[in-house]
């Protein structure tokens, strides 16, 4: 399923074959933009496929061209750093891991050689920790495993390098016999640079002068720039990032050296890859910044980077500070759109201040579309005993709405409900319960909803969550499921978080899900309708009986009882009235709702029906579902004709509007007579709800949502 989505970009002349300048099958293709290349992210929130359609690039291109996959999540980078603080780091840990990666290439043209990275590792190396000159050797030796192939007549291979190095630190060795220093001392510091350049040739010599002369103060004086280098290192922090950034610099310099010498342009063909996975995390981020200011600074190489972020933006770092609007949004291809679009670095004035998004492709991954979803749904119930077909259009139905097309999370709803009976009645939710075996356990059964949960939330947290949070983020997501905006949101986190001193703030958590890829909407502090309903599920089995979800409602009816008759701040609600009147509505006041609604039309039928659909766009509770028979008048109801219509109505729309079961045709039917029934009443502006009666029946029977919102609005795009 995620092979059909990912297929059109990874075939023969697909996007990265021509990003990669060679197709899967090893032929030439015409390169895909450049010299200036654009740093490519993939974007989109969980179950997207960001990571699976990395490993496919891999897996296709790797025998073809150097492709490098790596993942900027993993914690092994910073593990092998920790013995030696003052000299690695995560990021100097990721770039030996590609030069070593790289140096075993057997493919078209052979390994490549990294003299002008492993001269920056070297001189860090000085600030071993035990500040003797044995510590600086064995932190040396660690390099030296990396081959170098003659490049120019100065920068010898390995062998030459291994002798400088280990030469110079012999000599120390014989000279400062039980001498201790400081790490990155003076003498010892002096002595690997002045060995790194002793026995160059001139050309050599001018190799290293034009990479490392360049370092912020060098002022072209190579020493002097490399003795920067590692005090910047030394020093941590923005200046740490700065010597970072260079060497990953010097690491391209290196790949750009192997295809542009005598032997490499004869041999190798194709671009070289790096594939970011998890780009997202600090040490991604890192190596995004990076490359995208040397590329907005003027500096030019042939790898292509290709990243993984959840933000729709690609990650707030590119605006320098503004939001993308105010910085003007990266360029983005949609692979369902066609082909990729025509790419240029645009910059407004001082390159310096231009933001990083200029040097940015966004890729954004697509959602499956609704015959892409029945065909996964369809392949999945012809493996168990066939069911009919309306079950396999109920079924259908659900996992579109559940999923919002993701992927991912189709493939798990579809596989779950491949045995799965469902009344044409149900709630969608009720396809949660349904059992699942996981590739990665297949010994045992769990509901759909708990490996989702796990999938989705539990194993991708926001980057940035506090780690004080991690162990109720879960707990507070669910509660704020039934949250409409960031006040509603507050309430609820107030009362979940009391007693701990660190809380998160609703601005705080929202800005956490936009960090993670979740959408937003207007209506709906949860933006993401299929997030929202596996919290709803999740909220309402936490305590027996739907225990957590009454008394959230409750809480969130309480406060708005107390705001009736002051100001209301632009939002969902129109009043607080209508505000408290919808969490009462889902936690069993519908009664006095029916009494509100009657008491308040006659002489506002406009207000009045843009009130009922604020208050009916809700989720319903679990259990027995009695709103169908009500809407149609098979429950007995007690008042006059105005109430009991009114109660048919509520329910028609209320469970119009909650769109997690089918409507159709019939509940169309039902609106316009009751809006009918209503409009030839007795009372101060009834005849004008017989427009109302046409709009929202024509909506209803093709299932359009009454009161349409971002996250209803994508239900239907993708449906």
């Amino acid at each position: 399923m995620c092979e059909e989505v990912f297929e059109k970009m990874l075939v023969e002349r697909g996007f990265f074959a021509g990003l990669l300048a060679r197709s899967p099958s090893g032929r030439g293709c015409e390169p895909l933009y450049g010299p200036d290349l654009p740093v490519v992210l993939l974007t989109g929130g969980p179950g997207m496929g960001k990571s699976r359609l990395l490993r496919e690039v891999r897996d296709r291109f790797a025998a073809k061209v150097p492709v490098i996959h790596l993942d900027c999540r993993s914690t092994v980078y910073e593990d092998r750093a920790g013995p030696e603080p003052g000299a690695r780091s995560d990021t100097t840990e990721v770039l030996v891991e590609v030069a070593r990666r790289l140096s075993t290439w057997q493919g078209a043209g052979g390994s490549f050689a990294f003299p002008r990275l492993f001269t920056g590792l070297v001189v860090l190396a000085t600030g071993a920790a035990a500040g003797t000159t044995e510590a600086v050797a064995t932190e040396a030796e660690r390099y030296e495993e990396l081959p170098q192939k003659r490049r120019l007549r100065g920068l010898a291979g390995g062998d030459f390098w291994h002798g400088v190095v280990r030469g110079s630190i012999r000599n120390l060795l014989t000279t400062l016999t039980g001498a201790a220093f400081d790490p990155f001392s003076a003498a010892v510091m002096n002595g690997v640079v002045d060995a790194v350049f002793e026995r160059l040739a001139p050309r050599g010599r001018a190799e290293l002068e034009r990479i490392y002369g360049t370092y912020p103060g060098a002022a072209g004086q190579p020493k002097h720039g490399l003795r920067n280098l590692a005090a910047d290192f030394q020093a941590g922090g923005e200046a740490r990032e700065l010597a970072e950034g260079f060497l990953f610099r010097a690491l391209r310099e290196d790949i750009e050296a192997g295809y542009t010498s005598p032997s490499g342009w004869l041999r190798r063909v194709g671009r070289p890859g790096l594939l970011l996975d998890h780009a997202e995390w600090p040490l991604g981020e890192r190596l995004l910044r990076a490359v995208l200011a040397d590329r907005r600074g003027g500096q030019r190489d042939r790898t292509v980077i290709v990243g993984t972020a959840r933000r729709a933006d690609g990650g707030a770092f590119l605006y320098g500070g503004l939001t993308s609007q105010e910085a003007g949004h990266a360029a983005e291809f949609r692979p369902g759109e066609g082909k990729p679009p025509p790419w240029t670095r645009d910059e407004d004035g001082a390159p310096e201040r231009t933001p990083l998004a200029r040097g940015v492709l966004l890729l954004r991954m697509p959602f499956l579309t609704g015959d892409q979803l029945r065909r996964v749904t369809e392949r999945m119930q012809t493996r168990t005993q066939p069911e009919g077909s309306a079950n396999r259009r109920r079924i259908d139905a659900a996992v579109a709405r559940l999923s919002g097309g993701r992927p991912h999370t189709v493939a798990r709803l579809a596989a779950a409900a491949a045995s799965f009976r469902m009344p044409a009645d149900a709630n969608d939710r009720d396809l949660l319960a349904a059992p699942l075996r996981t590739p990665a356990d297949s010994s045992t059964e769990q509901p759909v909803a708990e490996v989702l949960v796990r999938e989705l939330l539990l194993d991708q947290p926001p980057v940035r969550l506090p780690s004080e949070h991690r162990d109720h983020w879960l707990d507070l997501l669910t509660h704020l499921s039934v949250a409409h905006d960031e006040e509603c949101a507050e309430v609820l986190l107030r009362h979940h978080q009391a007693g701990r001193l660190h809380q998160l703030t609703a601005r705080r958590v929202a800005e956490l899900l936009t960090d993670t890829g979740w959408p937003s909407c207007e209506r709906h502090f949860i933006g993401d309708f299929g997030l929202r309903q596996l919290l709803l599920y999740r909220l309402y089995g936490l305590r027996p009986g739907g225990a957590a979800w009454y008394a959230d409602h409750h809480l969130l009816r309480d406060h708005y009882a107390d705001r009736e008759g002051g100001p209301v701040a632009a939002g969902p609600f129109r009043s607080a009235t209508a505000h408290r009147m919808n969490h009462h509505l889902v936690s069993g006041g519908a009664q006095d709702v029916v009494s509100h609604l009657a008491d308040t039309l006659p002489g506002r039928p406009e207000e009045w029906c843009a009130e009922l659909l604020e208050i009916a766009q809700a989720p319903y509770p679990g259990g027995a579902d009695a709103r169908r028979e009500r809407a149609q008048g098979l429950v007995a109801a007690d008042g006059p004709a105005l109430r009991r219509t009114v109660d048919q109505l509520l329910h028609a729309v209320w469970l119009c509007q909650e769109r997690t079961r089918p409507t159709g045709p019939e509940m169309a039917r039902t609106l316009s007579r009751l809006l009918g029934l209503l409009s030839i009443m007795e009372f101060d502006g009834a005849g004008r709800l017989s427009d109302t009666a046409t709009v929202w029946s024509d909506k209803a029977v093709h299932e359009q949502p009454l009161l349409p919102c971002t996250c209803t609005g994508q239900l239907g795009r993708r449906g």
